[in-house]
């Protein structure tokens, strides 16, 4: 996932920190802002994960680093609510004039309630997300533990939050608390997506019933069952980006994707530095890439895998058809398989003469579901050798290759060795 960091002016002459991730293979789209928790930063798991999930999906994020928080300037105790409204709207101004006004924006914790806020400020934005949020931005405060009469009486106080210590004054208190949070949900009119887990112990789940209750439709709920609050673990963030997604794309259009092209049946693109690789097969398009191990992005099946899962395929489909024409009750096929080099020379413990040691070897186990008797089994184990693919392989093999717009072919292959 490509990350560039930048940074932005805002409203107040801080230059904010951010991360701008987008896709490995595609132009982003549509662009999403993201707001992070409460005294959090644009790098926490949640934040990294969901926008993780949704670069993947093609989609370009922003996240930063609230006035005074993380890697951005200013003074954390001079910050409010509406500050960071303020910042989402200065954050969604720096995406238009650089990269595409964002059309969703997404929120977790009291980023949610500011991005619901700030959704009603920023025209661009099609779809609000808020992910663990409280229903009204006053909620905070119980966080606050017993300093609230502290600070009420001193106008500031030192709080504890989550193991760091900041300074909170009076002037926050009383921003919370003048939120109209009713008047801001009711009036959104843009779709909106509510998420939160019924054991968040921070944020009860009566949050989001709240927030749900008072928008207007289109609304849609999707529970993060079993999560904390902070969506600490990995899984349950990039569950909610992949949900996310999906969502999406019900409320806003996406532009027509266009096709890679060919006169022949399948088409393949590789650029740039890594090896995640477009495969376009008539109508159907699927990745292929490399595991991390081989310096690769693991967004997709290997070659071989690749490979693997054609021959599989065409082994499952004819077993399926043998078994329909004789009106056999196979109900399930599962074909194992797995690629490896075998070396003839520690298997016959003689070097050959000639020709290479090593050969190709496909190891395929094939596993019918249904009522079969054993003359059934063995025969259809029998049709499994007959598939097309697996003739394909089996067979002499001629490649004619040349470079496109070449006249004449190179032929290489099993016939010409």
């Amino acid at each position: 996932m490509p990350s560039k960091k930048i940074t932005f002016l805002n409203k107040m002459g801080y230059q904010l920190s951010a991360k701008i991730d987008l896709p490995l293979k595609k132009d982003p789209f549509p662009f999403v802002l993201f707001a992070h928790v409460f005294t959090g930063s644009k790098n926490l798991t949640a934040s990294k994960h969901i926008s993780r999930a949704l670069t993947m999906n093609g989609f370009g994020v922003m996240r930063f680093d609230f006035t005074g928080l993380g890697d951005s300037e200013g003074d954390f105790s001079e910050t409010n609510f509406t500050s960071n409204v303020e910042d989402l709207q200065d954050a969604a101004a720096y995406l238009a004039e650089h990269y595409e006004a964002p059309s969703v924006i997404v929120g977790h914790s009291l980023g949610g309630a500011a991005a619901i806020f700030a959704a009603g400020k920023i025209p661009s934005i099609k779809a609000v997300v808020s992910v663990a949020a409280p229903s009204y931005p006053e909620h905070v405060t119980h966080l606050l533990s017993d300093k609230t009469a502290e600070i009420e009486e001193n106008g500031v106080a030192e709080v504890n939050i989550g193991g760091r210590k900041f300074c909170i004054k009076k002037q926050f208190l009383d921003d919370l608390r003048s939120q109209d949070n009713e008047t801001a949900i009711k009036g959104l009119n843009k779709a909106l997506l509510v998420m939160h887990s019924p054991q968040d112990r921070i944020v009860g789940i009566d949050n989001a019933s709240n927030i749900y209750k008072l928008a207007r439709h289109p609304k849609s709920y999707v529970t993060l069952d079993g999560a904390d609050h902070m969506l600490s673990n990995k899984d349950d963030a990039f569950y909610a980006g992949n949900v996310i997604t999906s969502w999406v794309k019900r409320y806003i259009e996406f532009p027509i994707k266009e096709k890679l092209t060919t006169e022949k049946e399948v088409v393949v693109r590789l650029e740039g530095d890594d090896f995640t690789t477009e495969i376009q097969a008539d109508d159907h398009s699927i990745i292929a890439d490399e595991p991390v191990s081989f310096g690769g992005n693991d967004f997709g099946p290997s070659p071989y895998e690749l490979l693997n899962a054609s021959l599989g395929a065409c082994t499952a489909m004819t077993l399926k058809m043998y078994a329909r024409r004789k009106k056999w009750d196979l109900q399930e096929v599962l074909v194992h398989l797995s690629y490896c080099k075998k070396d003839i020379y520690q298997e016959h413990q003689t070097k050959p003469e000639e020709g290479n040691s090593r050969i190709d070897r496909f190891e395929i186990e094939v596993e019918l579901l249904g009522n079969l008797d054993e003359t059934q089994r063995e025969r259809l184990l029998e049709i499994a050798h007959k598939c097309p693919v697996h003739k394909t392989i089996a067979s002499p093999t001629e490649f004619a290759m040349r470079l496109k717009g070449a006249e004449e072919w190179q032929i290489s292959g099993s016939k010409h060795q």
